[in-house]
């Protein structure tokens, strides 16, 4: 019989991140579908309002690493927590989301107890009474679905996978897990978080929607002229105003390289496609673009796809946009602009 531990980290807050939440549904399901045993290991400065908050997702133990010394990022520290908490609860099968932090140090707890990890989940099943997952190679053009006869095995889930848990909080019964730490494991010191600025920070994974730029911004438009500097201006508005996410084409960006006209504060970070980044988002707006394979195969995880084109036989309109709406993107953006700015508000759902 498999056992699962479903294993995360709090906050700055103490609470948990967004997409843990979305990964704990993906454990909940799964040791539905199982008939396996879930429990819970957190760690972190403080673990037990985080606890608390998913009392009643149906685990039988809910263990917590707490500390000052497991507040911050680092790798000896959070390697050192979860080997304990896999100790402590001796799963079959151990699922954490992915985030930067579990990313970096997963793989090392898995090697300490002799497990096997599997990094950017997008899926999990279940056939028979064999677990499956699902990960995606070759730049998110093949997706295989695999499974591992090894045990301890580590699965670090992907954002946007599953929705998120919810249930009503109560009070966790936490069993506190002892984790020595030596001179060696504080070697490395944490001295803060440097944050860019809010207003260049273009790349937000959590945002509710994910806006692309084309190439088209910065070509000649309908009077003969090109635009950047007005293109620059109406990005940045709408991504004050709405709080989204910044993506780019590759012919956008390339564009540096070539002599062109550039938008300042767009790089091969905010690069989505083939590429580039898959992100995930519930929504997505691609703008001045024309809707290319190797830059639509990005978008595969978003859920509702749109596009401004002049063109109404560009790609966009051949099945890979559920809406495509003919105009120029010069005209809707400002049009769009004002009416976020009147209402101040961030863009909702």
């Amino acid at each position: 019989m498999e056992r699962i531990l479903f294993l995360a980290h709090t906050d700055s807050e103490n609470a948990l991140p967004a997409t843990a939440r979305e990964v704990l549904r993906g454990a909940v399901d799964l040791a539905g579908s199982l008939e396996a045993e879930l429990s819970v290991g957190l760690f972190g400065r403080e673990v037990e309002a985080a606890a608390d908050t998913i009392s009643a997702c149906g685990a039988v133990r809910f263990l917590g690493v707490a500390g000052d010394d497991f507040g911050v990022s680092r790798y000896s520290t959070d390697v050192a927590a979860g080997e304990a908490l896999v100790g402590a609860a001796n799963p079959t099968i151990i699922i954490a989301p992915s985030t930067s932090r579990v990313a970096r140090s997963l793989p090392g707890t898995a090697q300490r107890v002799d497990g096997r990890v599997d990094t950017r989940i997008t899926g999990l099943s279940v056939e028979g009474r064999e677990l499956r997952v699902q990960r995606w190679y070759y730049r998110q053009r093949m997706v295989a679905t695999q499974t591992r006869a090894q045990r301890p095995w580590f699965l670090v889930v992907e954002s946007g996978v599953f929705e998120p848990w919810k249930g009503e909080g109560g009070a966790a019964e936490i069993e506190e897990v002892s984790v020595p730490l030596t001179d060696v494991h504080r070697r490395t010191e944490v001295l803060g978080l440097e944050e860019a600025a809010a207003d260049t920070q273009t790349i937000r994974p959590d945002a509710e929607v994910l806006f692309v730029a084309g190439a088209g911004w910065t070509k000649k438009q309908q009077d003969g002229q090109a635009h950047a500097k007005e293109a620059e201006s109406l990005i940045r508005r709408f991504l004050d105003a709405s709080r989204a996410s910044l993506g780019s084409s590759k012919s956008l960006v390339d564009q540096s390289g070539e002599g062109q006209d550039v938008i300042p504060f767009m790089t091969h970070l905010n690069q989505v496609g083939q590429t580039g980044a898959t992100p995930r988002h519930p929504k997505g707006l691609s703008t001045c673009c024309h809707g290319e394979e190797p830059h639509v195969v990005g978008w595969r995880f978003i859920t509702e796809r749109r596009a401004v084109n002049l063109d109404p036989n560009c790609g966009w309109a051949r099945g890979k946009a559920d809406v495509l709406y003919v105009a120029d993107a010069f005209e809707v953006m400002e049009k769009v602009n004002a009416l976020l700015e009147a209402k101040a508000t961030p863009i909702q759902r």
